[in-house]
């Protein structure tokens, strides 16, 4: 169902956690704000901790002086912070089951649709890499809801295009969620995915469709679900562009990096790698493939998996120099597990430096994956956590866990 909230209340939220501060450090940021007149006025602590919270659920709108200390603590202009929306309305962000509208004799969709919306999916997968998911989710929601709908009342060829750009905006919302960490969300749009990969009748999305909920499974460390999926996206091998078959075949092989089998995931990650130059599809998912490196960042983080450190180093210091700065969540993700992997060998000075620039990176983009990667950090140090570079990382990383 949608919620309503204050639009204020959503920014006071949004812009603490985009900072990576718990209310308690806002709190003393708030302190920190304020005059020394000021300061000797504010209740205790635990106080403007209460209110904080009542802040951010909606409860109560800040009056002076805390409206002139947020301003200050973010560094926000107050007019910004507080202006004067009476609510937002956050979207459903559940997948509508398409079509929604009826079918209608006289229905007309306009063929131009389809360019449109093929244009908005190639500008949100650009948007992506450089701001993470959360400024995206609403947007990308909403049109998949249109295109649904569309698709209910389209016919024949420009139905089956609808149809596809519908499995692709799921899948992409199914990204965006699994970013965020909303695990039932994200399996809700890639069940979306997968039907939408069938109404269309495309063999390319429906195996793409099972390599996505693959990934998922993944994330959750399920190494037979991983690897019994990949092994679903390909069973219709003879019929997969090479493209839709290096996306199972890397997928594959973190199923078997997750259940500690070197071999097979070389075998998969070799394989993936054959078909690279092959590549030359005008579709629009997948494309993460065709970037410099992308078998061998698969293969750096499957050794990370298996515990091949020295070998997962190695990679990473290859790669990384090829990375466009545009691509700050992946640089992120990236830079965490190349900083995790150094922890382990020890090499604690490049991993504090490594990971200090991670966490920089995941102020700028909130992404719960490379969080994910970040929160494992501490079972790395157990050889140097209680000398000085120990000290400092685990200061570094008391504000992500």
């Amino acid at each position: 169902m949608a919620a309503d909230l204050h639009a204020w209340a959503i920014r006071l939220r949004e812009e603490r956690r985009n900072r990576l501060w718990t209310q308690r450090e806002m709190a003393r940021r708030l302190v920190e704000a304020a005059d020394v007149e000021t300061r000797g006025q504010l209740p205790a602590r635990e106080t403007i901790i209460r209110r904080i919270k009542a802040y951010e659920a909606g409860h109560n709108r800040p009056g002076d002086p805390y409206r002139v200390l947020y301003a200050r603590a973010f560094g926000i202009p107050e007019t910004e912070l507080f202006r004067k929306e009476h609510h937002q309305v956050i979207p459903n962000l559940l997948p509508l089951a398409a079509p929604s509208l009826p079918l209608s004799p006289n229905s007309c969709v306009a063929p131009e649709l389809v360019d449109y919306f093929r244009l908005q999916l190639l500008s949100h997968y650009a948007a992506d890499a450089f701001l993470g998911p959360r400024h995206l989710i609403g947007t990308v929601v909403v049109q998949y809801q249109s295109i649904a709908e569309f698709a209910g009342q389209a016919k024949g060829e420009v139905q089956r295009e609808l149809l596809r750009l519908a499995a692709g905006f799921a899948a992409f919302a199914g990204w965006l969620f699994q970013d965020t960490g909303m695990t039932e969300q994200t399996a809700l749009w890639l069940n979306a995915n997968l039907e939408m990969a069938h109404r269309a009748q495309d063999d390319q999305l429906i195996s793409h469709a099972l390599t996505n909920k693959a990934m998922l499974a993944a994330d959750l460390g399920d190494a037979p679900a991983v690897i019994d999926l990949t092994a679903a996206a390909l069973s219709n091998r003879a019929k997969l562009m090479p493209k839709t078959k290096v996306l199972a075949l890397q997928q594959g092989a973190h199923g078997y990096a997750l259940a500690s089998d070197r071999a097979r995931c070389d075998t998969l990650l070799d394989e993936a790698a054959a078909l690279i130059d092959d590549i030359d599809d005008d579709r629009m998912w997948g494309n993460a493939c065709r970037t410099p490196n992308y078998v061998e960042i698969q293969r750096a983080t499957c050794y990370g998996r298996l515990g091949l450190n020295a070998e997962a180093i190695a990679l990473w210091d290859q790669i990384l120099p090829s990375i466009p700065v545009t691509a700050r969540r992946d640089m992120g993700v990236f830079l965490a597990r190349q900083g995790s992997a150094l922890a382990a060998v020890p090499e604690p000075e490049r991993a504090t430096e490594v990971t200090g620039k991670a966490i920089e990176l995941l102020r700028q983009t909130g992404s719960v994956r490379q969080r994910a990667e970040l929160i494992i950090m501490p079972t790395q140090m157990d050889a140097w956590v209680n000398t000085a570079k120990g000290r400092e990382m685990t200061e570094m990383l008391a504000g992500v866990i």
